[in-house]
C-alpha cells in the first residue's frame, strides 16, 4: 500500500491487522510517535491524518492507503520550527518530553481548525491528549500563544 507520510510517498508492505504506530515506527523509523497506552487513551501516539489528529495506536495502517500522515519529524521545514513548536519551547511547555509530539500535533490540528481558540477551547480541544508530568498550564499558553502568532493554517 502507498502512504504519503511528511509529504513523501511510501510503497509499504504490511499485514492488515498493523496499526500505524507500529508502521511508522518499525518500518518507516519514524519514532517521535510515541507507543504508551496502546489504547487510544494517553495522546502519545497522536499524528494529524489527513489534517485531524488520530491516534496511531488504534488506526490501521491499511486504512492510510492514499491518506496523508504527518507526524512530529515532518513539522519543521527548511530547518525552521514549527510556531507550534517553538511556541512550546518558549513556554517551558514539557517536561520528560514524552507526551511532546502528540501534544504538539494535536495542538496544530487544533488551530488549522479553529485558529483563535479561547483558553477553553484549547482545554477542550487537547483533552484526548494526557502528560504525567502536569504541565497542562503551560501547554495551554503556548498553544494560545501560537495561536496569536497564527500557527493554524486556518
Amino acid at each position: 500500500m502507498r502512504l504519503i507520510v511528511n509529504g513523501a510517498s511510501h510503497e509499504v508492505a504490511a499485514p492488515d491487522h498493523e496499526r500505524l504506530l507500529t508502521t511508522l515506527r518499525d518500518r518507516l523509523h519514524l519514532t517521535g510517535t510515541k507507543l504508551v497506552c496502546g489504547r487510544g487513551e494517553c495522546g502519545a501516539c497522536t499524528v494529524l491524518l489527513d489534517g485531524a489528529p488520530a491516534y496511531a495506536c488504534l488506526t490501521l495502517t491499511a486504512a492510510c492507503h492514499g491518506r496523508e500522515v504527518s507526524t512530529i519529524e515532518g513539522l519543521a521545514q527548511d530547518g525552521e520550527l514549527h510556531p507550534v513548536q517553538q511556541a512550546f519551547i518558549d513556554h517551558d511547555a514539557l517536561q520528560c518530553g514524552f507526551c511532546t509530539p502528540g501534544q504538539i500535533l494535536a495542538a496544530v490540528g487544533l488551530l488549522d481548525r479553529q485558529p483563535h481558540p479561547s483558553e477553553d477551547d484549547v482545554r477542550r480541544g487537547m483533552s484526548g491528549n494526557l502528560c504525567r508530568c502536569g504541565t497542562y498550564p503551560k501547554i495551554v499558553r503556548a498553544v494560545l500563544a501560537a495561536a496569536e502568532g497564527g500557527a493554524g493554517n486556518g
